[in-house]
């Protein structure tokens, strides 16, 4: 999958997760007709739904992992133009070789990122539409409001384009995960993994937030739903459409979720060292394990980022995304009771080859 700003591994250790973009094969290119409402809605928001409904967008994408095999994955997203420009959740497209978008009439159009924000989760595409005068979605001019109710167009469970209600239950909400959008919109909204990038709509039919995340209890069931945030002419919006690409900070290193807590003293626990990245060149070790894939031995545990005592991976993560890229930090790390210091400098998270 998008995967996530952070590697695979690390979601793993997560109460929250971000909607991770669904695998499998592409939708047929041709629909003869738009598929019919899943649910009844009332009168007002099926209006909504009806007139909203087709500057939504399904997103196909493709990458590859590290086994150099082909992954795919599922997501939405929302015209907020007429050329073409399309705004989706930045982890459904990140690391992306070949992005597809399919419209509610079943045209597919290729797609290119021109502009993200990885900290906030929100990116756009522009697709290669033949012309001018496609649908598309206002985004509001005004914050939204604890209380009112939102109405999400997504793609979960093998839906396509249909409707999830509920209503905003906070605002300024915190993931409590460090490589999630701290600062969202907390609904009831029961929206899942093919929702993410979808747009949340107000009872005037624009846009105040970009799906995101989700909570869910042990069972899997949907407890909240998470948005970020949006408003036209807001910083956020503004950049994006100035072709602005602002990543996040990264080490290269993908964390252990699995054996927190069973290091002394602990820490962020490493799995894996990426290759090429600032990890490997300072000599960062990771865990080793057999041909079964089982964990022979710990890699090192970082127990400190500039002094700063982390005592997870989460730690670890929320300390170097307090920074910038180019800033230098240093890691003091344990390993088999020897403690070492190891600084490195932060450097864009895309210019690391993650594993898929």
């Amino acid at each position: 999958m998008k995967l996530s700003p952070w590697p695979a591994a690390l979601l793993l250790i997560a109460c929250a997760a971000y909607f991770l973009p669904q695998y499998g094969q592409n939708t047929p290119d041709v629909q003869l007709s738009p598929p019919t409402l899943k649910d009844p809605l009332p009168k007002d928001t099926r209006s909504l739904f009806t007139k909203s409904r087709p500057a939504t967008v399904q997103i196909d994408q493709y990458g590859t992992t590290e086994n150099g095999q082909v992954s795919g994955g599922l997501g939405t997203g929302f015209l907020i133009s007429g050329d073409g420009q399309v705004m989706t959740a930045y982890h459904v497209v990140d690391g992306a070789r070949l992005i597809w978008v399919k419209t509610l009439t079943g045209k597919r159009y290729r797609a290119r990122v021109t502009a993200f924000d990885n900290a906030a989760d929100v990116a756009l595409l522009k697709i290669d539409a033949p012309k001018q005068g496609l649908p598309f979605l206002n985004i509001a001019s005004r914050a939204a409001k604890i209380g009112e109710g939102v109405l999400a167009i997504g793609n979960s469970g093998g839906d396509f384009l249909q409707a999830r209600t509920g209503r905003l239950l906070r605002l300024g909400a915190r993931a409590g995960q460090a490589d999630f959008p701290q600062n969202t919109l907390e609904m009831s909204a029961p929206l899942a993994p093919g929702d993410s990038g979808g747009p949340i709509l107000n009872a005037q039919g624009e846009v105040m937030g970009v799906v995101s995340y989700v909570r869910v209890n042990d069972t899997g069931r949907t407890i909240t739903s998470y948005a970020v945030p949006v408003m036209g002419g807001g910083q956020l919006v503004q950049a994006l459409e100035a072709g602005v690409k602002r990543d996040v900070p990264a080490v290269g290193l993908v964390f252990d979720g699995q054996h927190n807590g069973l290091t002394t003293p602990s820490g962020g626990l490493v799995a894996r060292v990426v290759p090429g990245g600032p990890a490997a060149a300072a000599g960062l070790r990771g865990a080793e394990y057999d041909a079964d894939n089982q964990l022979v031995t710990f890699g090192d545990t970082i127990t400190a980022v500039d002094g700063i005592r982390t005592r997870s991976s989460n730690d670890v993560i929320f300390e170097i995304r307090r920074r910038q890229v180019g800033d230098s930090v240093e890691l003091t790390l344990s390993n088999k009771g020897k403690s070492r210091q190891v600084p490195l400098k932060l450097v864009p998270k895309g210019t690391i080859d993650y594993p898929q």
